[in-house]
């Protein structure tokens, strides 16, 4: 119970404090986004990463997502998000990969959002023992004004 209140005021006070903040316009904006699923017999795996970028006279806003599944009848799965951050740009990578005996699926996507270029990639793959595997790649890229 007092978690509860504390995440409120937490919240309230948060609010607060960006309510005083002006917003200024973009000088140059940017949103990318890629995602994908892949499926074989009783696999299925499927990711997804989305970014987007606004400069103004005061610097470079960014922000990124990213998440994934996988589920399988009787195997494994598993999926993992990671998220960086450095001065220079934030990534992100989400694997997700479901096996069961031969049969697979999975899906990975990368994202990044610098100041100077967004991108997102997703591929994925999936595969029956005996069968030719299944790939498929989607990449979009922006490339923003310098300033």
């Amino acid at each position: 119970m007092k978690r509860i209140k504390l995440i409120g005021v937490m919240t309230f006070a948060l609010l607060s404090a960006t309510a005083t903040v002006s917003a200024e316009e973009c000088t140059a904006a940017g949103t990318v986004g890629t995602g994908g699923s892949a499926a074989a017999g009783g696999t299925s795996a499927s990711s997804v990463g989305t970014a987007g970028v606004c400069q103004t006279e005061g610097g470079t806003t960014s922000s990124i997502g990213s998440g994934g599944s996988a589920a399988a009848v009787d195997g494994k799965a598993t999926s993992k998000t990671h998220v960086n951050d450095n001065s220079e740009k934030l990534k992100a990578q989400t694997k997700a990969q479901a096996v069961d005996k031969g049969t697979f699926s999975k899906s990975r996507t990368k994202t990044t959002a610098g100041e100077d270029s967004l991108q997102s990639t997703t591929r994925t793959m999936s595969h029956v023992p005996g069968e030719k595997p299944v790939k498929s790649t989607t990449e979009q890229k922006i490339i923003l004004p310098q300033q």
